[in-house]
């Protein structure tokens, strides 16, 4: 790398409110799948995972998605808002914070979500097929046209959600607000608002998940978003960051890039944000958790320069706009900032490869591209074995997108697991199938629930399956 890259990549930047970021790698929100069954505060695996990256030498570091509602949970493994503030449950928070804050330069932000329709049967925190709830009830996978396994996967997982009155979406925005509390009183930096990614904010913002006529309409759709701002920076210090997340894959599969941009000018010209994330797609069209980079990067790397010259033409002082997903060598990063695509580059999975990736690259201590090259060989490996019949059922299977671009990230989980347990990923073996990779994912007993909660789990879980395939079976037995 160039003395001229590691300028440029290395120099500091200022956000609006005022905080230096140090430098412009960024490491972004990933899943982390470490907390117990149903949602739980963060713990001893947080607390390891994040000190390492702290300790890595980045600009800004965000934890993946604290649910701000413990019954719209995304994989069941959720790190959980509670409900009430006090001095006990802040203390993990603290803890969270302080580890974050191991290197005193790198910023720490807490990701705040809510999944809305994509919250899941079974693992979405709520009592089994009850429905989530969203701007409107449409489900996930309802204007699918993928086949007759699609479906039944999509009606299996993903109830019809019930909408959202007006009353709830007041509680929807208080929820988002206490979360930003929990994040100031527990020394996080700042906060970022998941927009993005199909949840529940994105499901505001989007007329194929919005099917509203009241304020809250598609074509108002910054209005929710606009009320949690405006609360946060009512309450927050006054260098508390705030950032946004934004899905720019959504606006271009519909055609409706002129309104993306014009929500990014109303959000710059709010003064309410710090920085705008670009990231991309939905449970229903992954592409968040696709690891082929060329069309992603493409995407969202366009998107991201009109954002940016958007956002430098509407006011003074713009938030930085932040570049997530796609880079595989450290010379698309210092390209990515000469040719003004972003301020800030977002880095995930690369950064459970190498934790101390920016202080790898500044000291040029390693090969630069080695890290990047290192991908595991998970999606062309042989899923389970030489068996016809099984690869046949794994061809059907990848047909759900949703599964498909899960296994892909299995391996990495596994490694964000190792990571947080032994300080290294690189135990994980990289050309482990998919079969292995998906069940050592899920079947992980990690930080369990209580007891009792589990024995009525399985319980409730018994009953309603039996249930609802009884259900299943009568509705097709009707239909045929």
């Amino acid at each position: 790398m160039s003395c001229n890259a590691q300028t440029s990549i290395f120099s500091p930047v200022t956000l609006p409110c005022g905080k230096i970021v140090p430098n412009r790698l960024v490491k972004v929100a990933m899943y982390e799948h470490l907390a117990a069954l149903w949602g739980c505060p963060p713990n001893s695996y947080h607390f390891s995972l994040y000190s390492q990256w702290a300790r890595g030498g980045w600009g800004m570091v965000l934890t993946g998605n604290f649910q701000v509602s413990g019954e719209h949970l995304t994989l069941g493994r959720d790190v959980v808002i509670p409900q009430q503030i006090t001095d006990a449950s802040l203390k993990p928070f603290i803890q969270l914070a302080d580890a974050m804050h191991e290197s005193e330069r790198s910023l720490a932000i807490m990701q705040l979500s809510h999944a809305g329709r994509q919250s899941a049967n079974f693992i979405g925190g709520r009592w089994p097929f009850a429905p989530p709830r969203a701007p409107s009830p449409v489900r996930v996978g309802s204007s699918s046209s993928a086949g007759f396994l699609v479906d039944v996967f999509h009606w299996l997982c993903f109830q019809t959600p019930d909408p959202l009155t007006v009353v709830e979406i007041d509680d929807v925005v208080e929820a988002f607000v206490r979360g930003a509390r929990v994040a100031a009183q527990s020394g996080f930096d700042g906060i970022e608002l998941h927009a993005a990614h199909g949840y529940l904010l994105a499901q505001f913002l989007s007329p194929k998940t919005n099917l509203r006529s009241d304020e809250y309409s598609a074509e108002n759709g910054l209005y929710i978003v606009h009320r949690i701002l405006s609360k946060i920076r009512e309450e927050a210090p006054p260098q508390f960051i705030v950032g946004i997340k934004l899905n720019a894959g959504d606006y271009a599969t519909s055609g409706s890039e002129d309104c993306a941009l014009e929500h990014v000018r109303k959000l710059a010209a709010s003064r309410l944000v710090d920085f705008i994330e670009i990231s991309g797609g939905d449970y229903e069209n992954p592409e968040f958790t696709s690891t082929s980079t060329s069309a992603r990067q493409a995407l969202f790397t366009r998107f991201s320069r009109e954002a940016l010259l958007a956002v430098a033409s509407t006011v003074a002082n713009p938030p930085l706009i932040l570049l997530t997903g796609g880079f595989s060598s450290p010379t698309q990063l210092d390209t990515a900032l000469d040719s003004k695509h972003a301020d800030l580059l977002g880095i995930g999975r690369f950064s459970i490869i190498c934790p101390d990736l920016p202080l790898t690259l500044r000291q040029n201590t390693h090969p630069p591209n080695s890290y990047f090259s290192s991908r595991p060989s998970i999606e062309s490996a042989d899923p389970i074995g030489s068996n016809p019949a099984f690869a046949w059922l794994w061809k059907q299977i990848k047909q759900i997108k949703l599964i498909g671009a899960g296994a892909g990230i299995a391996w990495y989980t596994l490694a964000l697991r190792e990571l947080a347990k032994r300080h290294t990923s690189t135990t994980v073996s990289k050309d482990m199938g998919v079969l292995r990779a998906v069940s050592g994912m899920w079947l992980w007993l990690g930080p369990a629930p209580p007891s009792g909660l589990v024995i009525l789990a399985l319980s409730i879980f018994a009953i309603s399956v039996a249930l609802y395939w009884s259900e299943v079976h009568r509705t097709f037995s009707l239909a045929h």
